[in-house]
């Protein structure tokens, strides 16, 4: 006998957002479907991310199907992720859905998908910067793009957020090229890079950046910033938790009472962005700041994916960290350092080294508004063919 429990949850984010489904999905049994003959399927790493990229049109139009779809794919829910491609942890359970626009001055839309490791759950309300730099590589390889050289320039219209990414990739000989000397912290060994110039970054999925209108307020007891830029985050000072801030792994591991007190700030922080109840979500997402450590540091992070410790840093994340930093008052200008000017390549230091983004603002009175953010990632194509 096959049963199949659907629970739906709907987020209505904000004016600028459309209405996002996300959708649990149970099932008990085996069922015949029509993918048993496998499904074209990329895998690669993006930045300090991987997982499968798909041609967007030859998945399930039905959101539901495609969720389950993507769970077996993964192996989810399952810790051990044994049955399918996940790598058991956040930053290896990520998915990238693409295909080619129909939107002017675009060339590629791009659906980010955060499949849950131990709940039947695929979250397409974050983006994913990381995932993001291989959009451009697996468009041109898929032939949606011409190669030029020796660079392609790639218009990529990320639907998570309703943004638009400028991504520069290498391309000489009119072939993308993977190796090169570029080196990221997170990933061992160098490659070519991607520049990626990321647009319309504020308000994302709220609408605002800052969604409550305050710089700065409590939430049980402990100071916050709630922002929406790049990702949807609440930052906190590592003193006020009782951290110095460079804590590892293991220290998040073994301290499971001070992951429930964050927890739940994140859910009261969920109800007062607007983004409702956000226990099956990874938005918004968590930030734990202190000061820089290093020569030409500007701030450290510890960056939560909500649940656990990201083992590195996240593109989206490092965005809304840097805007944050240029708002006085904000937790992340209370502990960074800044240079106060309007452009500003903003260090972030994390678990495995450094993360760099170019932040460009622009003042209107007391309105702040993010201009343009880059950043330089790498990206390796790991293999193609068919997945079951």
């Amino acid at each position: 006998m096959f049963a199949v429990v659907i629970s739906t949850i709907f987020i209505t984010i904000g004016c600028k957002t459309p209405t996002i489904t996300q959708t649990a999905v149970h099932t008990e049994g085996v069922r015949k479907t029509v993918f048993d003959d496998g499904v074209a399927c990329t895998y690669m790493r993006g930045g300090t991310s991987k997982g499968p990229f798909f041609d967007m049109r030859d998945l399930p139009q039905d959101v539901n199907e495609r969720n389950k779809f993507l769970l077996k794919v993964m192996g989810s829910p399952d810790a051990k992720q044994i049955d399918g491609l996940g790598g058991t942890v956040t930053v290896t359970s990520k998915v990238v859905m693409a295909q080619p626009s129909k939107r002017k001055g675009i060339d590629v839309d791009y659906l980010f998908a955060q499949v849950d490791i131990e709940n039947p759950v695929v979250d397409t309300t974050p983006p994913c910067g990381n995932m993001m730099a291989g959009v451009g590589p697996f468009a041109i390889e898929k032939g949606w793009v011409k190669a030029t050289s020796p660079e392609t320039r790639v218009m990529v219209y990320n639907i998570n957020t309703n943004s638009v990414i400028e991504e520069i990739v290498q391309t000489p000989n009119g072939k993308v090229e993977y190796n090169g000397t570029m080196k990221i912290d997170g990933v061992p060994g160098t490659a070519a890079p991607v520049v990626m110039n990321l647009f319309d970054q504020v308000g994302g999925k709220t609408g605002k950046l800052l969604p409550t209108g305050k710089i700065k307020e409590q939430i049980q007891g402990i100071d916050v910033t709630l922002l929406d830029a790049g990702s949807t985050m609440v930052l906190m000072k590592a003193s006020d938790l009782g951290m110095d801030g460079t804590e590892g792994e293991d220290f998040f591991k073994k301290n499971k009472d001070l992951m429930t007190k964050i927890e739940n700030i994140r859910l009261e922080a969920g109800q007062r962005m607007g983004l409702g109840d956000v226990r099956n979500s990874v938005l918004p997402k968590v930030g734990i700041l202190s000061k820089p450590r290093k020569t030409g540091g500007n701030i450290t992070s510890r960056y939560l994916t909500p649940h656990t410790l990201h083992p590195s840093h996240a593109v989206t994340g490092a965005i809304c960290i840097g805007t944050a930093l240029k708002i006085k008052g904000s937790i992340a200008a209370e502990v960074g350092v800044t240079n106060g000017q309007d452009k500003e390549m903003v260090v972030i230091e994390h678990p495995s080294g450094v993360i760099e983004v170019n932040i460009e603002i622009e003042k209107k009175g007391e309105t702040i508004n993010v201009k343009k953010v880059g950043t330089v990632r790498t990206v390796r194509k790991i293999m193609e063919g068919k997945v079951f």
